[in-house]
Parts: C-alpha cells; structure tokens; sequence
C-alpha cells in the first residue's frame, strides 16, 4: 500500500512552538528564584532581590531594567522603600498600582519594627529602637516630629507624629503632648524628629524646645528619656551628648 503522506496532525515544528513561545527571561525568573533558595538571598545583589519581589506583581513582564533603574534613580533600596507613591510613580514602568505595593512592603517593615520595641522594654532594646525610626525617618524629605509614649515598664504604647513642618522645622506644642501623655497614661516619651539635610546635630532651636517640652512635662511626672535626631548620616541622641 502506498505511504499516506499527508500532513501529520502534530508536526515537529508545532511540539516545539510552545517551548519557542516562551518570553526570554523565563528562564532567568526560575534561575534567581533557585539562587535565592540556595543562597536564602545572600548571594543577590540588591537589584536581583528586588527584581524578585517585582516578579510577582508585573509576571508578563521583563523587570530587571526596571529594578536596575529604580535602584539608580532613588540610589539604593532603602530610599526607594522610603520614597513617596508620587515619586515612585514619576519612574518609567512604575504605575499606581506598583507603586502602592512597594508601599505596602515598606508599611510591613515599619509595623514589624514597631512590634519588636513593643514586645520588649523600649530602653533595654534600644539598638531595634533606632532601626526602627531610621526606616521610619531618615529619608523624609520634610521634617517630622515623632513622640514615642511608654508605660510604667518602658512599653512602647504608642508612636505618633504630632508635628510636621518644612525641610527644617516642624511645629512642636508641648501642651499637645502633654495632652496625649495624659490620654494615653503615659509615664515617660523619648522625643524623635528627623533632618532632612542629612546631619543629625541638634541645633539650638532642638535645645530650647526640648527643655519647653521637659518643664511642660514637670507637673505630671513625666520623665523625657531622649531626643533622638534622625538623619541620613546617623542618630544623635541628646542624652548621650550631655543636652538632656
């Protein structure tokens, strides 16, 4: 009988289309989720972890331009986590939506830091402390004033900013914390604003407010445990400099 030689229903060419089909950086995705497993993340470069996370909210998508031009524009992972949803969006590729997520990642370490002073006795954890409020403050671009309330125990009751202000001053009313001291039974706050310059040094005008803010607090036995000043190049604390 002679040899059908129509064309068969699953051609050779057709079997491989689909492998021929993937995008290009498929192969890379599984290749960096691997060396992510083997290494638990050790042997990434800051661009590849956040590629990994980019992964996941943009999966058709090839993201490692994008990683890379994020960590150039905000210049490294710590202010682009910090950075504002406008200026997030302000970066080709990055959209609402994206934008939003990388938020809500820097929202999970803020609320994880703040559940580590909140479990422990806030002065013996004072190294955790400053990680927080570094994450928290250091890339801020206007000036913040934070006050953190603790119990009896030195118990993170409560973090609140009760001042914001320009690049290099915030209003501060010590009878408003005064006020929350008394609402929220507080025994003793550690002061906390950021610099947006850079340098945490305090100057004079920290000085003076933060006695105003002592006396204030005089007549309810409130002690003040600290000023902290947060700036990109550091913590200074005014107790450790002799202000307090």
């Amino acid at each position: 009988m002679k040899e059908d030689n129509a064309t068969p229903l699953f051609p050779a060419s057709a079997k491989a289309k689909p492998e021929a089909d993937k995008p290009h950086y498929a192969g890379h995705r599984e290749r960096l989720r691997s060396r992510f497993r083997e290494t638990n993340g050790d042997g990434l470069q800051d661009y590849e972890l956040l590629e990994l996370i980019l992964m996941g909210f943009l999966p058709r998508k090839d993201v490692k331009p994008l990683a890379k031009r994020l960590i150039d524009r905000f210049g490294g992972l710590s202010p682009l986590m910090a950075a504002s949803p406008k200026a997030l969006e302000a970066v080709d590729g990055v959209g609402e939506t994206l934008a939003t997520y990388l938020k809500a990642i820097h929202t999970l370490q803020l609320r994880t830091g703040q559940e580590e002073i909140r479990q422990g006795e806030a002065l013996s954890s004072w190294t955790k402390v400053q990680d927080y409020l570094k994450i928290r403050l250091q890339h801020e671009k206007t000036e913040s004033f934070r006050v953190l309330f603790l119990d009896r125990k030195n118990k993170l009751i409560q973090d609140e900013e009760l001042g914001r202000g320009t690049v290099d001053h915030a209003p501060v009313y010590p009878r408003e914390i005064a006020r929350r001291v008394i609402e929220l039974s507080a025994s003793s706050i550690i002061l906390v604003h950021n610099h947006p310059s850079g340098d945490p040094t305090p100057s004079q005008a920290d000085i003076s407010m933060t006695r105003e803010i002592i006396d204030a607090l005089d007549a309810f036995e409130v002690s003040v445990h600290d000023h902290l000043i947060i700036g990109k190049l550091g913590i200074a604390s005014m107790r450790a400099l002799g202000l307090i």
